[in-house]
């Protein structure tokens, strides 16, 4: 059985980059019958904060990605790594390392001065025919992995292909620190292997670790799992994305008023392709994807696409959920009851003219609450006559017997005639009058909605 996993550290909030890590890896496992494990690798004792864990939680949730196992916390695994890494230690394949911080300062120092990169020179690695100095006294040894010293560690990687790194260029990480505490490649190859991970998506920042963590696994006598590196994403201008320049946690698209499921689409669309399909359910992404069509190359960010995918999905969504979703938003301005009219049918009247939730409850919030008209919409459309000509039209509205769109309607041109007006001398001061705002869809439907005497007693006040 395929077994996908998602490992996020709960050091900061969930990242885009980490949900589409997460996106991935749960379509695939879903395309294959498989399994998706979530994992929160807490290993960073002095960064890792309950704020962060529940971020992490509650994003997951937002997006819909649903788990099939965990999520497991790495800090409730220690019995189990210090078990593995005694099992390498009387193997032969890793050891310990009594290096004081001073020597290892002047190896650094060294290297600087000679303009070459750091390496520990494995002093105390326990090779064939070589002595090891004397055990010194006060010094709590590391415990480090010893690496190949020859050949290459290849793996042929799912989105970016074959990847060779000679085994002379890794160095011999440490997997334990002094205190005893294991560090995170180590654990990540323990969690893998027990949790029998089949495909490891993720980021291409983690790129230089594999050949690490392979090495360990084929230690353990373990089967490798197959790996996929993702390309980054850069926002609109190709940088890296930064939570000073950027929306970067997932938070803020909520607060922006993007639903998951664009969020979703738009993120499975970076880098990803089926045609020319850019609107998809979930359903249809789970039924497409294949690692095979992920590009190997970095995908920019563009917010104004996400926009446009995001109205889409507003005018594809369910209007009562739309209402749940808007509610909240409405009170902020002091909207409390939404009975009349019914939330979900001005929703159905204006979601077409909103990219995001937050539109949308702007699009709602006249039916509710008049608005205060601009100076700008009061000099263009409203003069002198404008007041008396709104009573007169009020009458007419008074008298109607049957109220819906098509009557009221019908009453506009005859009007119309009558003041020799042209609508447009009628229909924005109307709007303005009711709603407060010029911007509105047909006002007959708009008044239709608005209900009789809730539109009656705002033309009485205007």
């Amino acid at each position: 059985m395929i077994r996908t996993r998602f490992a996020p550290s709960p050091t900061g909030f969930l990242h885009i980059g980490g949900v589409r890590t997460a996106l991935f890896s749960w379509a695939f496992a879903r395309k294959h019958q498989g399994k998706f494990v979530l994992r929160i690798e807490d290993t960073d004792l002095e960064r890792s904060t309950a704020e962060s864990l529940k971020a992490i939680l509650d994003g997951m949730h937002w997006v819909g990605l649903d788990y099939d196992e965990g999520p497991f916390y790495q800090t409730k695994r220690f019995d189990r790594y210090a078990e593995v890494l005694q099992q390498l230690i009387t193997a032969g394949h890793a050891y310990y390392d009594f290096t004081s911080k001073e020597e290892l300062e002047a190896m650094r120092q060294e290297a600087e001065a000679k303009g070459e990169h750091f390496w520990y020179d494995r002093r105390w690695r326990p090779d064939l025919g070589k002595s090891l100095p004397s055990v010194p006294d006060g010094i709590q040894p590391v415990v480090r992995f010893k690496m190949p010293l020859q050949g290459e560690t290849t793996w042929n990687d799912l989105v970016k292909g074959k990847i060779s790194i000679a085994n002379q260029d890794l160095d011999d990480l440490i997997i334990a620190r002094a205190d005893g505490t294991p560090t995170y490649n180590f654990c990540v190859v323990v969690d893998d292997y027990d949790m029998g991970i089949t495909h490891v998506i993720r980021g291409d920042d983690h790129v230089n670790n594999t050949p690490k963590q392979i090495n360990i696994l084929l230690a353990m006598g373990a089967v490798v799992p197959e790996y996929a590196h993702l390309p980054m994403i850069l926002n609109e201008k190709g940088a890296k994305m930064s939570k000073r320049r950027d929306a970067v946690s997932v938070v803020e698209y909520d607060q922006q008023g993007i639903l998951p499921e664009a969020l979703l689409n738009y993120l499975a669309r970076l880098g990803w392709g089926h045609g020319d399909d850019e609107f998809f359910t979930m359903t249809q992404f789970i039924e497409w994807f294949d690692l095979k069509d992920v590009s190997p190359s970095a995908s920019r960010f563009d917010h104004e696409k996400l926009l446009w995918l995001n109205a889409q999905h507003i005018k594809a969504s369910d209007n009562n959920r739309l209402a749940t979703l808007i509610l909240p938003r409405l009170q902020q301005y002091g909207v409390s009851k939404v009975e009349q009219p019914a939330l979900n049918e001005v929703i159905a009247l204006v979601k077409d003219r909103a990219q995001d939730l937050n539109q949308l409850a702007d699009e709602c919030l006249y039916f509710y609450k008049k608005l205060t008209p601009t100076e700008q919409e009061l000099a263009k459309h409203w003069d002198a006559d404008t007041a008396a000509r709104m009573q007169r039209f009020a009458a007419l509205l008074q008298q109607l017997s049957q109220w819906d769109a098509e009557s009221i309607h019908a009453l506009f041109a005859p009007f119309c005639e009558a003041e020799k007006i042209k609508m447009g001398k009628l229909g924005m001061p109307l709007r303005l009058a009711v709603c407060g705002t010029g911007k509105t869809p047909s006002i007959d439907q708009v008044l239709a909605l608005m209900g009789k005497e809730e539109v009656l007693q705002r033309l009485q006040h205007s």
